[in-house]
Order: C-alpha cells, then sequence, then structure tokens
C-alpha cells in the first residue's frame, strides 16, 4: 500500500505513459502507467480537453471537481478518494488519480439481487425486472464505510454516485471515484445509497463534519477555490450546515431523478 505523501509525490513528478483508453466512460478516460525514482504505479488520467460539455456544469471544470472530492476526502480523514491532483499530462491539463485494483476475491457491498433473496443487512432502494421479466432490487449493504461515503456524497452533492463508482481494495475500505459532476450549487444529488435516508446519521459523523466545516473557513475552503467558484465553495458550508442541522441522512429529491443511469 502506497502512502498519500508517496503517492501524490508521484503524481506529481512522475512521467506519465499512457496505455489505453477506459471505454465505457463519457469523457476521455485514460489508464497510464507513471514513474517516478524508480517507483512504478497505474493511474487514471481524464485530460480537460476530453471532457464532453454538460448542460449544467460549465466546460472545462469536470478535472477540477475531482480533485476537488479527494481534498474534501482528505479533510474527513475517511479516506475515501484516491490521491487525485490537477497537472499537465500528454493531452494537457487534466485529473490525475492514482488506480485503484480491487481483488476478484473481494465481495461487492451494491448491487442488483433477486427480490425475494436481499441479503440480510441490505437495504432494497429500487426495483427492477429484468428481460424475462424476473424481479430483482438495487440494493446495499448496510455497512458504515458506505454510509461514510453517503455523508461525502451529500457535503460534495455528487450527482453520480453509482455502484460502478464505488472500488473495494481489499484493504478493508472502499473508494468512491468519478466526482466530475459534484458541487453543483444546486441540489442535484443523485445515489444508489438511499438506503439511509432521513435516519440519524452514525454516531462519529457529527465531530467529522464540524471539522470539515472549521477547515472550510481555512485551508480547504482556500484549496477548494483553486478548482470551484466562491459560491460553490460557499455551498458546501451550506451543505454541510444543513447535515449537522438536521442530523440525518438527506431524503431523495422530488424535483430530481434520485438515481443515476445506469445504476451500476
Amino acid at each position: 500500500m502506497l502512502a498519500e505523501a508517496d503517492a501524490l509525490a508521484l503524481l506529481e513528478r512522475g512521467e506519465i505513459e499512457i496505455e489505453g483508453r477506459l471505454v465505457d466512460a463519457s469523457n476521455t478516460t485514460l489508464r497510464a502507467e507513471i514513474s517516478l525514482d524508480g517507483l512504478t504505479r497505474r493511474c487514471v488520467y481524464k485530460p480537460v480537453r476530453g471532457e464532453r460539455p454538460l448542460w449544467d456544469f460549465p466546460d472545462g471544470t469536470l478535472a477540477g471537481r475531482e480533485v476537488s472530492a479527494y481534498l474534501v476526502s482528505r479533510a474527513t480523514g475517511w479516506d475515501l478518494v484516491p490521491p487525485t491532483i490537477l497537472r499537465d499530462g500528454p493531452l494537457g491539463p487534466g485529473a490525475l488519480q492514482l488506480w485503484i485494483d480491487e481483488p476478484a476475491e473481494v465481495p461487492a457491498l451494491i448491487g442488483f439481487v433477486p427480490a425475494y433473496d436481499v441479503p440480510d443487512g441490505w437495504f432494497p432502494v429500487a426495483s427492477a425486472r429484468d428481460e424475462d421479466g424476473d424481479a430483482y432490487a438495487l440494493a446495499h449493504a448496510d455497512d458504515e464505510r458506505l454510509a461514510r461515503l453517503a455523508v461525502f456524497d451529500a457535503v460534495i452533492n455528487n450527482a453520480d454516485r453509482k455502484g460502478g463508482h464505488v472500488l473495494y481494495p481489499g484493504t478493508g475500505g472502499v473508494h468512491g471515484v468519478d466526482h466530475g459532476v459534484s458541487f453543483h450549487v444546486e441540489n442535484k444529488l443523485r445515489s444508489v445509497l438511499w438506503g439511509w435516508a432521513g435516519s440519524p446519521l452514525f454516531e462519529s459523523a457529527a465531530p467529522i463534519l464540524e471539522s470539515v466545516l472549521s477547515d472550510l473557513s481555512g485551508p480547504l475552503g482556500a484549496s477548494l477555490e483553486d478548482h470551484l467558484t466562491v459560491t460553490e465553495v460557499q455551498h458546501v458550508s451550506l451543505r454541510v450546515k444543513r447535515l449537522l442541522r438536521s442530523g440525518r441522512f438527506p431524503q431523495p429529491p422530488t424535483d430530481w431523478p434520485a438515481i443515476p443511469w445506469p445504476p451500476i
């Protein structure tokens, strides 16, 4: 396991060699090797020039939102987002994130399961049918690692928490990736992690959120303003205050699709 400081140094100063493109991604997403002083790891490189224009997010800002998600994750201490930076690469400036390998034996905590066989300790969040008409449930585990991710998504206003954007590195934690459509000033929260909707936050959430709120008035806020507008950073603080005031997980929106498509 690479220490965070070593990972950041590698991402910041390493030599990038592109291996290929991840074809399922909607924006240009490249897998690459990055090497520095004999250390080589894989990374994900998302050049700004490969970002697809969106109607509701300013052009050329998605890479900065990826970095902003890492900065907020680091402030929580929950290690939810792999080390991510903004730097120049073979195709120009872009987000560079440490690649996360997933051991095959580590089971996913989110997925479609037969509607009659939702595992004990899992929350069904949506119903579906396959091409043969059999009933399935989109469900996720009642697991504090995912609960942390749900709180984090509420803070950054993540509009695209798919099941496939949750990775399991085999170290006992979980990682969230693909945060380019986050930090909008309007409520755009879309997620597959609605199992706790309206329930009280877990006990350790409040002190972490208080710490993040304090940091937003100092170094964290200043760092975020390198990638987001001042108004977007202010709304991060507003969302944290809202969570602290309610003490509960948010409810799904009624004026916006609550679950992204595809959900996995």
